[in-house]
């Protein structure tokens, strides 16, 4: 399974206050940007993550986000620096797009 025309599409409304959104599809998920810089992610199964690490992957750990993971070549599961949005924020553009200012200022 992909990720959906519709899929990158929802999720780029989503984040639309935040500036220019742009994807870029690749291993079946897409990348996703605001004016330029990577932020986001959508898997294959068009679950939303965004970028996160140190204290703010903790707030949203405490919020009930999960961390994407893979299992590699080596059988071994391996976490990756991107964290469910909180599912709350899915349904709310304001929530999300504050989640998402969040992880952009965490990447400066």
């Amino acid at each position: 399974m992909s990720v959906s025309d519709s899929d990158i599409a929802f999720a780029s409304d989503l984040f639309a206050a935040l500036g220019k959104i742009s994807s870029r599809r690749m291993m079946g998920g897409a990348s996703l940007y605001c004016n330029g810089q990577i932020f986001a992610c959508l898997d294959r199964e068009a679950t939303l993550y965004l970028k996160a690490s140190g204290e703010f992957a903790k707030q949203m750990q405490a919020a009930g986000a999960r961390q994407f993971s893979s299992v590699g070549k080596d059988g071994k599961t391996h976490n990756m620096g991107y964290w469910t949005i909180p599912e709350a924020a899915l349904d709310e553009a304001d929530m999300a797009s504050q989640w998402a200012q969040n992880a952009l200022e965490n990447l400066k």
